[in-house]
């Protein structure tokens, strides 16, 4: 491919070399460098990529793409082209290389803090109960045909997003649902194309630290990038940071809610508690006229639910086809029901922030457990405060509250306990710690007693455990029946 078509649509100045020539392919990890290609120097958080610069040209890179100064070996023939912000070229170079596959899929995106997980699965599953094929990325994995990939990042990297729209498109996909998460959107990843649909559904601080967000500030004005990138917002009306996140807005906007003044609002709630399962019934009015029952609980589920209809009403999609795809769908680790003995429901769930859990867990009392039980711990490496705002939150919403390790990560298990401990103890919350997460499980089944909801949080659809930098197989559901078989139930 020729190089100045790679460089369609970027600002750009050659600073060595010329754009004559033919680059045979596009690689921005220095590993892959090989000759004749175009090699892209991404500033990472560990490794700087413009520190390869010099061995691209040894290795006879056709073009090497820079957002800083280089040295170069005077006898080498490589073209340096400099940019701005290579991340942001190397979104729209991707684009190209792979010949802009998402100018002929209809891309959604959702952003938020919570609910894009859910939603996407929810999204699909209606349009490809109407007929459709749909392709999907997002936190748990990639979907393309009967392929799934398990998700390194919520939103891959610009090259990898595009490359999965080419194998989509190939595929026969029509659609793309995908997670945009605040990350993704600061580093451009979803640059050099235009989504179809941007959704928010809501914004909480969240992400904020070292190699994250500065601060709330920024945290919501990334997520409001979506919005200038999209032909179609569709926006949560209750928000109250919905003026913020549209701010400098591009797009056409439609909202969903509780808030009758929104084009699709929810009313009439009713809480469904059938044995194993909690869930909610309600009715959709604005836009469309007809009562819809959803598999899992609470106020969130419902706000999943509408943003699905709102943007499935979009793809003609028949109400029917809308009701029953909203009955069946599940999601792995969201609001989980995992079938146990005894009478008491137990489910998993991600929740690993003090709002996610504080949401869970308020949703939960309002079905009336004899006891609400919260087993959970908090990843290594990551913020203090998290640690302490989701023993406060467990502490005040939780009957008990059983402290276990999640991700430990660098950090020694026990440390990162006291510290949830510190904001349980704020509390007059009752707990108990147990540092093995199998053995916490085992506790919490072993002494559920009728009319309990159980829930286990944190680690949702992982199937894994981080410890010093190793990922050791740990999947909740096959502790689960590992320990039922151990206890000969």
């Amino acid at each position: 491919m020729k190089c100045e078509d790679l460089l369609k649509g970027i600002s750009y100045e050659c600073i060595r070399g010329n754009l004559d020539g033919e680059v045979k392919e596009v690689v921005y990890d220095s590993r892959k460098i090989s000759k004749d290609c175009l090699f892209i120097c991404i500033c990472g958080y560990n490794v700087d990529g413009h520190s390869f610069a010099a061995e691209a040209a040894r290795k006879q890179a056709r073009v090497i793409v820079v957002q800083k100064d280089v040295e170069i070996p005077k006898e080498s023939d490589v073209t340096v082209i400099k940019v701005e912000d290579t991340r942001y070229a190397m979104a729209f170079i991707s684009a190209a290389y792979f010949g802009h596959p998402a100018d002929r899929l209809k891309v959604i995106g959702i952003t938020g803090t919570k609910g894009k997980t859910t939603t996407t699965y929810l999204i699909k599953s209606i349009l490809e109960k109407a007929g459709y094929r749909v392709g999907l990325v997002g936190t748990i994995e990639t979907i393309i045909g009967k392929r799934h990939i398990p998700a390194c990042n919520t939103t891959p990297e610009s090259f990898l997003l595009q490359q999965y729209f080419k194998e989509m498109e190939e595929e026969g996909c029509q659609i793309v649902v995908m997670e945009v998460a605040s990350q993704g959107l600061k580093l451009h990843r979803t640059q050099g194309f235009t989504f179809e649909i941007g959704i928010f559904t809501n914004l909480e601080p969240d992400h904020i630290g070292p190699n994250e967000h500065a601060d709330f500030e920024e945290y919501q004005a990334c997520k409001g990038l979506l919005f200038k990138q999209c032909r179609l917002g569709i926006v949560n009306k209750d928000d109250a940071h919905m003026e913020a996140v549209l701010k400098g807005h591009t797009c056409q906007v439609e909202t969903y809610g509780f808030d009758e003044g929104a084009d699709i609002y929810a009313k009439n709630l009713k809480l469904v508690n059938k044995p194993g399962e909690l869930g909610i019934d309600f009715e959709v009015k604005g836009g469309m006229d007809f009562e819809v029952e959803v598999p899992a609980p609470g106020r969130f589920s419902v706000y999943n639910a509408l943003t699905a209809i709102a943007v499935c009403r979009h793809f003609q999609v028949e109400i029917q086809q809308i009701q029953k795809a909203l009955l069946g769908a599940h999601v792995k680790g969201r609001i989980e029901m995992v079938p146990a003995p005894g009478e008491f429901t137990l489910l998993i769930d991600y929740a690993h922030n003090a709002m996610s859990l504080k949401s869970l867990l308020t949703t939960l009392r309002e079905y009336n457990p004899t006891r609400l039980v919260c087993l959970f711990g908090c990843g290594g490496n990551r913020s203090k405060l998290r640690r302490f705002e989701m023993g406060e939150v467990s502490g005040k919403y939780a009957d008990l509250t059983i402290v276990t390790s999640d991700n430990p990560r660098f950090e020694k298990p026990q440390d990162i306990i006291e510290d949830i401990k510190t904001g349980i103890n704020k509390t007059e919350g009752r707990y108990i710690e147990i540092c093995d997460r199998k053995e916490a499980i085992a506790y919490a089944i072993a002494h559920g007693q009728p009319g309990d909801i159980i829930v286990l949080a944190g680690k949702g659809h992982e199937d894994y455990q981080e410890i010093e930098g190793v990922k050791y197989p740990m999947d909740e559901r096959e502790l689960i029946k590992e320990i039922l078989q151990e206890v000969g139930t």
